[in-house]
């Protein structure tokens, strides 16, 4: 095959990078395209904001006998990102691949990753993680067990071959994380509810949610205030920018239900959050990613019908996690699922596996943990 790096600027081959999955998961039901809007955004340094602090390649995987550029159709894509505030941030010089897409061919995906490692090679980097994307809000692993079920809005997905496409190049498993299925129908013990009412009383914390966009979009600093605390002595992180928080607030105010985005309260500072946004996967299926022209429409419909919601992110500080604290979380989980009487299921996402802890709480409750992803890493020769 003829593995070539695109030129963002150059309208074919970026078509053939964004209209390659289509290929790949046309026979497949379960898989969920992206919002292709977004997708070209992200291929646009000019619009995305990871491009004023960093750089990415794209690749793409060509049939050695076709004409590139005229009839030729892709067989492989890759992405591969020098995230230079992350490796500040975490003093580390490792690249991230992220988009990887392939036919099953052991010599097509070998290529893609050659290509990825020199040019990380030349940003200096000897170390790479996938998969892993631009933003926080970009879900990150492969997909390892649970592929018998569609994914939660802005997960991955991919076929099952994809593990021994990435293990042939010689990555290791670096991490995993799980999502739980939540039902209506669980039996949550009363008394969490009730032992979250006297922890809020007694640390005087309080719910912050909204009823409208507008009121959203007023908690949006908190919200880059708290993300950013959050991450004090962590690592394997990035901090926001102001450019990037913004993009994420446009993404959520779009889809979010005001009412199910809720800030723990500390006064008027906060200190927790709980995300919880109506899964458009059915919608995105039946408009293949597309809101244009009449997209949006099918999409604005499925806000509003949906009986699945992603629970997307819950957290609170390390200073109000003990004693009883992340009871507040799972009282207004099982809130979120109940209260507007729209959904019959939810899913829990991306909960690494090594907060043991919280996953068997969870599990106690009747969560179900269906699905796995994992992440990958090697060194990089330089």
């Amino acid at each position: 095959m003829q593995i070539t790096q695109i030129d963002l600027n150059n309208k074919r081959q970026v078509e053939d990078f964004l209209h390659l999955p289509f290929v790949i998961y046309k026979d497949i039901p379960q898989w969920v395209p992206a919002l292709q809007m977004d997708e070209r955004i992200r291929l646009n340094p000019q619009r995305f904001p990871f491009y004023k602090h960093s750089q990415a390649a794209f690749f793409i995987a060509y049939p050695r006998s076709s004409s590139v550029g005229k009839s030729s159709l892709p067989i492989g894509r890759l992405a591969v990102l020098d995230n230079r505030h992350y490796n500040e941030y975490n003093k580390d010089s490792t690249a991230f691949f992220y988009l990887f897409e392939c036919i099953n061919n052991i010599e097509t995906a070998q290529g893609l990753f050659n290509a990825g490692f020199e040019w990380a090679r030349t940003q200096g980097l000897n170390k790479i993680l996938g998969p892993k994307g631009f933003t926080p809000l970009d879900g990150f692993g492969l997909l390892v067990n649970g592929f018998e079920h569609r994914p939660a809005f802005g997960l991955p997905y991919n076929p099952s071959y994809y593990v021994d496409l990435i293990e042939a190049q010689g990555f290791v498993k670096h991490g995993e994380s799980v999502s739980g299925y939540l039902g209506t129908d669980i039996v949550f013990p009363e008394r969490i509810h009730e032992l979250a009412e006297r922890i809020a009383k007694r640390r005087g914390l309080r719910i912050a949610r909204s009823n409208s966009r507008a009121e959203l979009r007023a908690l949006i600093p908190q919200i880059k205030e708290l993300y950013n605390s959050s991450l004090e002595g962590t690592t394997g992180n990035t901090p926001l920018t102001i450019e990037e928080i913004d993009l994420l607030a446009n993404q959520i105010l779009w889809l979010a239900n005001p009412k199910l985005i809720k800030l723990v309260m500390k006064d008027n500072k906060a200190v927790g959050f709980l995300f919880a946004y109506p899964d458009i996967s059915v919608a995105l299926q039946k408009i293949q990613g597309k809101l244009f022209p009449f997209g949006w429409l099918t999409l604005l419909r499925e806000l509003k019908r949906t009986d699945w919601l992603n629970i997307n992110g819950a957290g609170l500080l390390p200073e109000y996690r003990g004693s009883g604290g992340t009871a507040i979380l799972y009282s207004e989980i099982i809130k979120s699922v109940r209260e507007s009487g729209q959904f019959s299921h939810a899913e829990v996402v991306q909960i690494g596996v090594e907060n043991v802890a919280m996953q068997r709480e969870m599990e106690n409750f009747g969560i179900n943990f269906y699905k796995t992803h994992r992440t990958y890493s090697s060194t990089i020769k330089l």
